[in-house]
């Protein structure tokens, strides 16, 4: 019976140290000085793998964008783009529709935008580090054509 409290114990300060939350079925990792580290799939099937994740407001973000498909970019790329909340998610799809030279990041768009990945084709991928903004919902989606109604999700800022 002790040495099974001796687990509990080592594990639960284990995890104080690793700095490791649970949150739903994904676990998040924290390092440092509290760094939320995020990591997001994209398919080849115009999926994310998540639709949600929770920061604090002002907490430092490293978030990592994996493209788990086989296709090229021209032809199955994605990208992460967080928006400010209120952007009109079809008015930005359609100016991003127009950007191809910038990897459908409209420059126009550039004060809706809280922070981005580069495209990337599969196999790929892309890490960004950022502060997280003020508290409230900040959609994000994959800016490629076609992509945003079906890749999208929130980042809440509690």
């Amino acid at each position: 019976m002790k040495r099974s409290g001796l687990r509990v114990l080592v594990a639960a300060f284990a995890l104080t140290v690793f700095g490791l939350n649970f949150s739903g079925n994904e676990a998040v990792a924290q390092t440092g000085k509290g760094v939320k580290v995020l990591t997001l799939n994209g398919t080849d099937g115009m999926q994310f793998d998540k639709k949600e994740f929770k920061v604090k407001a002002g907490q430092k973000v490293k978030l990592t964008l994996k493209h788990t498909g086989k296709f090229a970019k021209q032809a199955m790329g994605h990208n992460f783009v967080l928006l400010k909340p209120g952007t009109d998610l079809q008015a930005f799809a359609s100016k991003a529709n127009m950007a191809a030279s910038t990897e459908y990041i409209p420059k126009s768009e550039a004060a809706s935008i809280v922070a981005h990945t580069k495209l990337l084709g599969g196999g790929e991928s892309d890490t960004i580090e950022f502060t997280a903004p003020k508290k409230g919902t900040y959609p994000f989606i994959c800016s490629f054509p076609g992509h945003y109604s079906m890749m999208k999700g929130n980042f809440i800022v509690e």
